[in-house]
């Protein structure tokens, strides 16, 4: 039977579980998938779909030189495949406009699964416009298979105009999790000539599949005074892009004003930062990190919190989120949710309706709304339960689910013909 190989940056990783829910929907759905990851990430937790995943991992050199052999064995497999002067081609083409030893790894990386691909795989699929679909790309080059995409966010927003359009060019077709993404990769595409005539990237949202989460809980009276304290939670890898240190700063400015608590999961570069900003404010004893935590932890905190602040921004680098799954979760989980209005989260938030928005890096808006939910039950209880209605209505996975299936045995239909 023939299979498709989903080609992935890292495999497993805790903090990509959309990736992890489609390999798995796939699979329930007849496809079947070998997974090729770029690098073996060293997270030490995986998420419950990790483990009900059949699929074998194929594990590229992460690093050139950490494999010799095994790069030269697929340079020489290479350069005998018919599609050798197309992909070597594309590749210096590339290279002239981006001369970096990244550019040099892909190109091996892409050389390596050229050989090592297996004969049943009959379609690349790849998650990410960045690394991973140039490693898609010159395999399937090389080998003269089909590819398509999934595009999400960092991917698109921080790679240039030029290299997104070769891709786009060459993919048979993608998707995206964002209609703001899709306006803005659609603006580079030219008109696929697949029969039916569809625009080369659609919009698939990712969904969430609810069956795998617990009812919404129980709305709390919490209020920072005689209802008790305010738990104040947010989960997100302290990077740049998830403005965390904004939501320090606007907990430094509440102070003792009422009485919370708040809680951050997640790893990520700047943590260290983030704790010397509270010590720095006066509020760390009211904080606690407590780093990457399973699926199953997450959710238990969701569910106990009282709000969910997410206060998403647009990095230097022009990285910014998506459509955040931690913020659908904790809608879901009937916890009301302060973010802000970057990339395509008022397509999942409606200010002042299903949660509030506020403007990003403004950490006194931020405050601002904070201590208006904060103090008020009724009003939080009233956006959670919207925000959750909203969510379960609108964002289930299997229609999502459904038609990447459909779309990949197509593919794989046409070249069984």
């Amino acid at each position: 039977m023939p299979r498709v190989a989903v080609i992935v940056k890292g495999y497993p990783r805790l903090s990509e579980t959309f990736i992890a829910q489609e390999i798995l929907g796939l699979e329930e759905r007849g496809i079947e998938v070998l997974i090729v990851s770029l690098r073996k990430p060293t997270d030490p937790a995986i998420h419950e779909m990790h483990r009900k995943i059949r699929a074998e991992v194929l594990y590229l050199p992460e690093y050139l030189k950490d494999d010799p052999a095994r790069v030269r064995a697929g340079r020489r497999h290479a350069e005998v495949l018919p599609g050798y002067h197309a992909a070597d081609t594309a590749f210096r083409r590339d290279l002239a406009r981006d001369n970096t030893v990244n550019r040099w790894r892909r190109w091996g990386q892409a050389q390596v699964l050229a050989r090592e691909l297996p004969g049943d795989i009959d379609w690349l699929y790849v998650h990410y416009l960045h690394t991973p679909a140039s490693v898609a790309r010159y395999a399937a080059l090389l080998t003269g298979r089909g590819w398509s995409f999934s595009a999400h966010a960092k991917d698109i927003w921080t790679t240039p105009e030029w290299e997104l359009t070769e891709k786009l060019k060459d993919a048979a077709w993608g998707v995206t999790c964002t209609a703001f993404n899709r306006d803005y990769l659609g603006g580079l595409a030219a008109k696929s000539d697949r029969p039916n005539g569809d625009a080369k990237v659609s919009l698939l949202y990712h969904g969430l599949d609810f069956s795998r989460f617990p009812a919404a809980g129980t709305p709390s009276s919490h209020d920072g005074a005689a209802g008790g304290p305010v738990d104040i939670l947010t989960v997100g890898r302290a990077v740049e892009k998830k403005g965390f240190d904004d939501l320090i700063r606007a907990l430094g400015l509440i102070g003792t004003e009422f009485d919370w608590r708040f809680t951050h999961i997640g790893g990520g570069a700047l943590l260290d930062k983030l704790k010397a900003q509270a010590q720095r404010l006066g509020i760390a004893d009211r904080i606690t990190f407590r780093g990457a935590l399973a699926h199953d932890d997450v959710i238990a905190a969701m569910l106990a919190a009282d709000l969910f602040v997410l206060p998403s921004r647009i990095a230097k680098s022009g990285d910014r989120d998506g459509l955040p799954n931690v913020l659908m979760e904790a809608q879901a989980l009937g916890t009301a949710c302060i973010a802000t209005p970057v990339s395509a989260i008022p397509e999942l938030i409606e200010d002042g309706a299903t949660g509030l928005l506020v403007p990003p890096r403004d950490p006194k808006a931020l405050a601002e709304a904070v201590r208006s939910l904060a103090s008020d039950p009724e009003k939080r209880a009233r956006l959670a339960k919207a925000g959750h209605d909203r969510v379960r209505g609108t964002f289930a996975s299997n229609p999502g689910l459904d038609r990447i299936a459909a779309m990949l045995r197509a593919e794989l239909s046409a070249k069984a013909a």
